[in-house]
Protein backbone atom coordinates (compact mmCIF):
# COMPACT_ATOMS: atom_id res chain seq x y z
CA UNK A 1 0.00 0.00 0.00
CA UNK A 2 1.24 3.42 -0.65
CA UNK A 3 2.84 5.74 2.42
CA UNK A 4 0.10 8.49 1.56
CA UNK A 5 -2.68 6.31 1.43
CA UNK A 6 -1.55 4.41 4.63
CA UNK A 7 -1.25 8.05 6.53
CA UNK A 8 -4.30 9.40 4.89
CA UNK A 9 -6.29 6.07 6.16
CA UNK A 10 -4.77 6.72 9.36
CA UNK A 11 -5.20 10.17 9.62
CA UNK A 12 -8.86 9.64 9.04
CA UNK A 13 -9.50 7.09 11.66
CA UNK A 14 -7.97 8.97 14.22
CA UNK A 15 -10.34 11.89 13.77
CA UNK A 16 -13.21 9.96 13.63
CA UNK A 17 -12.34 8.15 17.01
CA UNK A 18 -11.79 11.80 18.62
CA UNK A 19 -14.37 13.04 17.78
CA UNK A 20 -16.47 9.81 18.87
CA UNK A 21 -14.44 9.95 22.17
CA UNK A 22 -15.69 13.36 22.66
CA UNK A 23 -19.40 12.78 21.72
CA UNK A 24 -19.16 9.83 23.67
CA UNK A 25 -17.72 11.05 27.22
CA UNK A 26 -20.14 14.31 26.83
CA UNK A 27 -22.90 12.36 26.52
CA UNK A 28 -21.67 9.60 29.14
CA UNK A 29 -21.07 12.74 31.74
CA UNK A 30 -24.45 14.61 30.81
CA UNK A 31 -26.53 11.15 31.80
CA UNK A 32 -24.54 10.31 34.81
CA UNK A 33 -25.01 13.90 36.04
CA UNK A 34 -28.09 13.67 35.51
CA UNK A 35 -28.22 10.60 36.93
CA UNK A 36 -28.33 12.13 40.66
CA UNK A 37 -26.10 9.45 41.68
CA UNK A 38 -22.87 10.93 42.68
CA UNK A 39 -20.76 7.66 43.38
CA UNK A 40 -21.36 6.52 39.60
CA UNK A 41 -20.66 10.56 38.55
CA UNK A 42 -17.44 10.81 40.69
CA UNK A 43 -16.13 7.79 38.97
CA UNK A 44 -16.66 8.69 35.67
CA UNK A 45 -15.44 11.78 36.46
CA UNK A 46 -12.27 10.48 37.54
CA UNK A 47 -12.01 7.91 34.94
CA UNK A 48 -12.48 10.88 32.43
CA UNK A 49 -9.38 12.67 33.70
CA UNK A 50 -7.10 10.13 34.37
CA UNK A 51 -7.17 7.92 31.04
CA UNK A 52 -9.31 9.16 28.48
CA UNK A 53 -8.75 13.19 28.59
CA UNK A 54 -5.08 12.72 28.37
CA UNK A 55 -5.95 9.88 25.40
CA UNK A 56 -8.11 12.03 23.85
CA UNK A 57 -4.92 14.62 24.11
CA UNK A 58 -2.26 12.45 22.23
CA UNK A 59 -5.15 11.88 19.61
CA UNK A 60 -5.63 15.30 18.96
CA UNK A 61 -2.51 16.18 19.08
CA UNK A 62 -0.81 13.55 16.83
CA UNK A 63 -3.67 15.12 14.09
CA UNK A 64 -2.10 18.59 13.04
CA UNK A 65 1.23 16.44 12.54
CA UNK A 66 0.00 13.73 10.06
CA UNK A 67 -2.34 17.08 8.40
CA UNK A 68 0.54 18.64 7.62
CA UNK A 69 2.41 15.45 6.41
CA UNK A 70 -0.24 14.81 4.32
CA UNK A 71 -0.42 18.07 2.79
CA UNK A 72 3.73 18.04 2.04
CA UNK A 73 3.21 14.64 0.52
CA UNK A 74 -0.15 15.78 -1.85
CA UNK A 75 2.23 19.15 -2.48
CA UNK A 76 -0.39 21.26 -1.08
CA UNK A 77 1.20 24.59 -0.32
CA UNK A 78 0.68 25.39 3.76
CA UNK A 79 -0.38 28.90 3.31
CA UNK A 80 -3.93 27.64 1.63
CA UNK A 81 -6.92 29.52 3.70
CA UNK A 82 -8.30 26.01 4.85
CA UNK A 83 -4.99 24.87 6.19
CA UNK A 84 -4.29 28.14 8.07
CA UNK A 85 -7.82 28.52 9.31
CA UNK A 86 -8.22 24.68 11.20
CA UNK A 87 -4.36 25.76 12.75
CA UNK A 88 -5.96 28.50 13.77
CA UNK A 89 -8.87 27.06 15.20
CA UNK A 90 -6.57 23.98 16.61
CA UNK A 91 -4.76 26.86 18.29
CA UNK A 92 -8.43 27.81 20.15
CA UNK A 93 -8.74 24.32 21.08
CA UNK A 94 -5.87 23.79 23.29
CA UNK A 95 -7.47 26.62 25.97
CA UNK A 96 -10.57 25.34 25.46
CA UNK A 97 -9.14 21.52 26.45
CA UNK A 98 -6.93 22.94 29.36
CA UNK A 99 -10.32 24.72 31.04
CA UNK A 100 -12.67 21.94 30.08
CA UNK A 101 -10.04 19.77 32.05
CA UNK A 102 -9.85 22.62 34.86
CA UNK A 103 -13.70 22.53 35.13
CA UNK A 104 -14.00 18.90 35.14
CA UNK A 105 -11.79 18.80 38.21
CA UNK A 106 -13.75 21.54 39.75
CA UNK A 107 -16.63 19.21 39.03
CA UNK A 108 -15.30 16.23 40.85
CA UNK A 109 -14.69 18.42 43.83
CA UNK A 110 -18.09 18.25 46.35
CA UNK A 111 -20.78 20.74 46.24
CA UNK A 112 -19.29 22.47 43.20
CA UNK A 113 -22.90 22.81 40.99
CA UNK A 114 -21.88 25.45 38.87
CA UNK A 115 -18.49 23.82 37.64
CA UNK A 116 -20.82 20.73 35.55
CA UNK A 117 -22.78 23.62 33.44
CA UNK A 118 -19.45 25.85 32.78
CA UNK A 119 -17.72 22.13 32.05
CA UNK A 120 -20.80 21.19 29.65
CA UNK A 121 -20.50 24.53 27.60
CA UNK A 122 -17.05 24.01 27.44
CA UNK A 123 -17.42 20.61 26.36
CA UNK A 124 -20.12 21.39 23.79
CA UNK A 125 -17.60 24.60 22.63
CA UNK A 126 -14.76 21.57 22.14
CA UNK A 127 -16.87 19.62 19.86
CA UNK A 128 -17.98 22.33 17.63
CA UNK A 129 -14.33 23.25 17.19
CA UNK A 130 -13.48 19.95 16.55
CA UNK A 131 -16.16 19.55 14.04
CA UNK A 132 -15.43 23.11 12.08
CA UNK A 133 -11.44 21.86 11.54
CA UNK A 134 -13.28 18.64 10.47
CA UNK A 135 -15.28 20.62 7.90
CA UNK A 136 -12.68 22.50 7.21
CA UNK A 137 -10.32 19.22 6.25
CA UNK A 138 -12.71 17.54 4.47
CA UNK A 139 -14.33 20.07 2.35
CA UNK A 140 -10.50 21.50 1.31
CA UNK A 141 -12.13 24.77 -0.16
CA UNK A 142 -9.01 25.67 -2.55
Amino acid sequence: MDHYLTLRIIHGATAVLLLLGVIVHLLMLWKAGRGGDQAVLQRKLQRTRRLSLPLLAVIGLSLPVTGWWLAHLAGWPLGQFWLLASSVLFLALIPLVLLLAGRLAAWQAPGNATAARNAGIYAVLVLVVLIAITALMGAKPV
